[in-house]
């Protein structure tokens, strides 16, 4: 089965009522990182702004930020943050067109809810939920995207605590069903102490036995890999034939870590710096056309507050993002949604069988090394 994007349509503005419909009210910025009161929050959805009589829609989008109208008449979706003093932030608090701001979320829709308040919270699944539907659609859209697309892989260390899912997710990246993946400490350290001593956490990664002295494994890996001074240093001198993070650096696959407060260590590739992080991760989210997140609360919805349901392309066309949110606990699924994600579909499932479900469905057998 192929897979078939579903068409943007976008409001039609030449209807009188948008017509009828003011500009937008921009207000300076008052200093820098400061916005001015009834400042306007972006969504995730696509987003109209009306400036010199025309609807003009803010291209690269991420929820929680402001718009900006530039100098050139295009318009800027900045962090706060990044707010300089003095930028014309566009203010007010409608969405439905009436003060020159519309969200529109049903571009991809067939059915129009119309115009109202469009941006909400609260909505889930649960272990009951059917995934058969799911897994189908993703092997399609995965084989799409892998030809079309660009595909986005946020991980958690659950991914390479086993044999089986190190191997499979490996095996997708060998066969191109990676454009980046991006983690912490964590899921690097365990998967290059995966290579370099067989354990994650100082168990053995297929028969989960804990090893004497295995306590020691991971911060053996990471010391070693920083008298190394990098990971792919690391991986030629110590001869590592095996893992994510050695397929990514053998495929050339970007890969981006984020550190937190509790990372021994860390790697050095891992950013110590919150908002560097965040810059390297937007840099590859802001080409991604699918998004996957597996067993990781807090990078998932980072992740997710920094996508949004729409990609303008090259070509000047605009397409839908994919989100995929994936976690044993509906509590860690439905979390994303609550947070805004609303375009993100949950799946509630182990994410080790997940990964090796999905390498199979697409018609691959995972492999330990290629």
């Amino acid at each position: 089965m192929s897979f078939k994007l579903k068409e943007f349509t976008p409001p039609d503005f030449s209807r009188e009522e948008f017509n009828k419909m003011p500009d937008a009210v921009t207000v300076p910025a008052p200093a820098d990182f400061v916005c001015p009161d009834n400042y306007h929050a972006t969504t995730i959805f696509p987003e109209y702004f009306k400036a010199g009589g025309k609807w003009i829609l803010a291209e690269e989008s991420r929820m929680d930020c402001v718009a900006v109208l530039c100098g050139d008449g295009k318009i800027a979706v900045k962090e706060f943050r990044r707010v300089k003093k003095g930028d014309r932030v566009f203010v007010g608090r409608t969405e439905n067109g009436e003060n020159g701001i519309l969200v529109w979320p049903d571009g991809f829709t067939s059915v129009s809810r119309g115009l109202s308040d469009t941006f909400s919270f609260r909505q889930g699944r649960s272990r009951e939920t059917a995934f058969s539907r799911d897994y189908d659609r993703l092997y399609d859209l995965l084989r799409h995207e892998r030809e079309h697309g660009n595909i986005v892989w946020i991980l958690g260390p659950a991914v390479v605590f086993d044999h089986d899912s190190r191997a499979a997710f490996s095996t997708l990246v060998k066969n191109g069903y990676a454009d980046a993946v991006l983690a912490g400490n964590a899921l690097a350290t365990h998967d290059l102490e995966g290579g370099y001593k067989r354990t994650a956490l100082g168990q053995d990664i297929y028969t989960q036995r804990s090893r004497e002295m295995g306590h020691y494994n991971h911060i053996d890996t990471i010391n070693k890999v920083r008298s190394y001074g990098s990971i792919p240093a690391f991986i030629d001198g110590e001869g590592i034939e095996d893992g994510i993070i050695y397929s990514c650096v053998k495929h050339n696959v970007p890969f981006v870590l984020c550190g937190s407060i509790r990372d021994d260590g860390p790697l050095p590739e891992v950013y110590a710096n919150a908002y560097e992080g965040q810059d390297a991760m937007r840099a590859c989210i802001k080409k991604a056309t699918t998004v996957i997140a597996m067993a990781t609360t807090l990078h998932t919805v980072a992740g997710g507050n920094m996508t949004p349901s729409f990609r303008v392309m090259p070509d000047g066309s605009i397409r839908e993002v994919y989100f995929y949110s994936v976690d044993v606990s509906e509590f860690a699924v439905n979390k994303l949604a609550d947070r805004g994600s609303l375009a993100a579909k949950g799946i509630v499932t182990n994410v080790q069988d997940f990964i090796v479900n999905v390498c199979k469905g697409l018609g691959l057998e995972p492999a330990e090394r290629e």
